[in-house]
């Protein structure tokens, strides 16, 4: 007896004596400046407004839980086709800068944004690109695997004869992307569905759609597929250095992460219903 009552006890000093803490030194990166910078020209409004906001935050280890922001920078826009300038600032110190005076981008103009930081100059070159206004946009019947998701339907018609690019927000942080290579010039419906996760319905929800560039198309692919959908956002996180089309002038190997677009966007809000 007494040998079968030691052993569950030999058992225990045998494996806790085996555990070992392991300490591994994550290496830290030198913080990057990430220039988030995409303008939305919303032509459904009357009058149409633009979201003009440069987000400026610097890239932060991989177990830091928040992302510094940057409020300390000199940002501003110049048209290309008349050289004036359009200064920014930081009101909230948030890292958001916003114009001084709202404008609205023009159509066929070239603007160019820099970012002045650390006494290095980033610079990068947009110019609107035009998208078209959904055509239906309505909650539908059908679900997937588990019989709980919610359907959304749109619908819209493609530009004929034009190579067309397409940037959805779906809200809470969700993005898709397609382009028109096999609906160009048609009219073109898909469905997305809502899993409990994503939204708890009912719920009501501002969708939109923007006209993208075909690099933008093929880097926010890539960013979306690295940061996952629900993370905050596809700027929030940036777990590797993908480069978009901001510049480092004074300091190339230094490079930015971020991008600076502008999109002619369309907006819609629909409130979404729990099916039986």
């Amino acid at each position: 007896m007494k040998k079968i009552l030691t052993l569950p006890i030999l058992i225990f000093f045998f494996f806790t004596s085996c555990e070992k803490v392991v300490n591994i030194d994550v290496p830290s990166i030198t913080p990057k400046l990430i220039i988030d910078a995409s303008f939305e020209v919303l032509f459904d409004k009357t009058p149409v407004t633009a979201n003009t906001v440069v987000k400026l935050r610097l890239s932060a280890d991989y177990f830091k839980e928040t992302i510094p922001t940057v409020t300390n920078a000199t940002v501003f826009l110049t048209n290309l086709s008349n050289n004036t300038i359009i200064n920014f600032t930081d009101t909230n110190l948030d890292g958001d800068y916003e114009p001084i005076n709202s404008f609205i981008p023009n159509d066929n103009v070239a603007y160019e944004l820099t970012v002045i930081y650390n006494n290095e100059t980033y610079k990068g070159t947009a110019q609107k690109i035009k998208s078209t206004p959904f055509t239906k946009v309505e909650q539908g019947d059908k679900t997937l695997f588990s019989g709980n998701e919610t359907e959304l339907k749109i619908e819209f018609k493609d530009a004929d004869s034009i190579e067309n690019y397409y940037l959805f927000d779906l809200s809470n942080n969700i993005f898709l992307s397609i382009e028109d290579r096999f609906f160009d010039g048609s009219d073109y419906n898909f469905s997305y569905f809502y899993n409990e996760d994503d939204l708890e319905v009912p719920a009501t929800i501002n969708i939109k759609m923007s006209g993208i560039t075909k690099e933008y198309f093929t880097y926010f692919r890539v960013l979306v597929d690295q940061s996952g959908q629900n993370a905050g956002g596809p700027f929030e996180t940036v777990p590797s250095s993908l480069l978009g089309n901001m510049i480092n002038t004074s300091n190339p190997d230094n490079f930015p992460l971020g991008y600076f677009h502008i999109s002619e966007t369309d907006t819609y809000t629909i409130s979404l219903v729990k099916k039986d």
